[in-house]
């Protein structure tokens, strides 16, 4: 009896071994045409628990949760946009600010160009201007991420095939040379969805950044799940592949706000554009999607103010940005308890009213206000050095798993899609 326990155990401890080796063989050997890298800026596991209940279900992202990333710097514990997303692209850390080069002024090879030097298609996607430091980081270098007119230039020396985004100020004076370039060029909703199929697009829908997408109905502008679809559509004509990068700017720029409901939104409307991705990869069986917050923002809590309780399904009400609603207030704030109503689904009580009459900068009482009635705490209004999760879904997926620096996330997509980086 004994002995067949044994036997039984035996083969089941090598069955137990096999499978798993196999798999991750099977992974370590996959060769992928397309890599799409989704970037929620400022985004990490507490937006994603407050998500969850703000939906009032799982994300699509919850099921592609393979891991984590630490998020430090060259030069601090708490990176900014320009230094995370340079090690995010080209598997170098720098110092804050820097842009595509190291700590010490040197370029770093990115893993689009890596990706353009074999003869694939590339591509930027934002909702900040996408001269940003996060899209910067990918396809220009300089030694600030101030420099965006520089950048700008450098995009179309470089010829990067699609750049949808914010920042036409910084393309004032190169829209000629962009049409020599081959590029079409569109500026609102609907010559985006009139485009055919160019080999080269350039999207500039505000003069800055774009709008918070609470707001955007306000506005002839596209949304995240817009320029994605395009981007694909023109991308995927290149018979080689394609690098997208694909960033959720405004998560981070609620986040510096502590604007609750606005992060929230933004988040919808980058799982969206993440919808969108995982639809092309079903049906291209050679792509592999990657999602990863570049660092957290905020330090938002999921539950707060001394209640074993969160109301995430209050923002669902919230019709408008707290900077769209400050700027609704007049002169003397009269309208405050009119105006939160309105955009806010809120009555607020005397002492909110006053709050908000009396603040320094009132977008901060209504953020607060809001963020109180959710119950979501906040204890900073920049960013923090938690580690940040990793989505994956597709072939190298596997690859993806467990605690990584923030610089491994390229180096594992250039092994995907047999590519080069320094």
């Amino acid at each position: 009896m004994k002995q067949r326990f044994l036997h039984i155990w035996l083969v089941s401890f090598i069955i137990f071994l096999t499978i798993p080796i196999s798999q991750v063989q099977a992974t370590e050997n996959a060769v992928v045409k397309n890599v799409i890298f989704l970037i929620p800026d400022g985004f990490s596991t507490s937006y994603a628990t407050n998500y969850r209940l703000y939906k009032g279900k799982e994300s699509i992202m919850d099921s592609m949760l393979v891991g984590m990333h630490q998020t430090y710097s060259a030069n601090s514990p708490v990176t900014d946009s320009a230094a995370a997303a340079t090690a995010m692209a080209t598997g170098f850390k720098t110092n804050n600010g820097m842009i595509g080069v190291s700590s010490d002024g040197k370029k770093l090879k990115t893993i689009l160009e890596a990706a353009k030097e074999v003869g694939k298609g590339t591509g930027l996607v934002a909702t900040s201007t996408i001269t940003y430091a996060t899209p910067a980081a990918f396809g220009a270098h300089v030694l600030s991420r101030k420099d965006e007119s520089e950048i700008a230039v450098q995009y179309l020396d470089n010829e990067v095939d699609v750049l949808l985004g914010g920042g036409k100020k910084y393309f004032t004076s190169l829209m000629e040379s962009g049409r020599k370039k081959g590029y079409e060029i569109v500026t609102n909703k609907t010559e985006l969805s009139n485009v055919k199929k160019p080999e080269k697009l350039l999207g500039l829908f505000a003069s800055e950044g774009m709008v918070p997408e609470l707001d955007r109905h306000l506005t002839s502008e596209p949304s995240l799940e817009d320029m994605t679809k395009t981007a694909l559509k023109i991308l995927n004509q290149n018979k080689k592949g394609f690098f997208l990068m694909v960033e959720g700017s405004q998560i981070d720029w609620a986040g510096h706000d502590n604007d609750a409901a606005w992060a929230m939104k933004d988040i919808e409307a980058f799982e969206k554009a993440v919808e969108i991705a995982v639809d092309f990869a079903q049906k291209n069986k050679n792509t592999l999607v990657v999602i990863a917050g570049d660092h957290d923002n905020g330090g938002m809590s999921v539950g707060a103010y001394d209640k074993y309780d969160a109301k995430l399904d209050l923002l669902r009400q919230v019709k408008a940005s707290g900077r769209f609603m400050e700027m609704e207030l007049n002169k003397k704030r009269s309208n405050a308890k009119e105006i939160m109503k309105k955009y806010a689904g809120i009555d607020l009580t005397k002492e909110e009213v006053k709050r908000i009459e009396q603040a320094d900068k009132p977008v901060k009482a209504i953020n607060k206000i809001i963020s109180e009635r959710a119950l979501i705490g906040w204890t900073t209004s920049q960013h923090t050095g938690v580690d940040i999760p990793v989505y994956a879904y597709g072939p190298g997926a596997e690859l993806f798993r467990g605690l990584h620096d923030n610089t491994e996330l390229p180096k594992i997509m250039a092994k995907v899609m047999n590519i080069r980086l320094q």
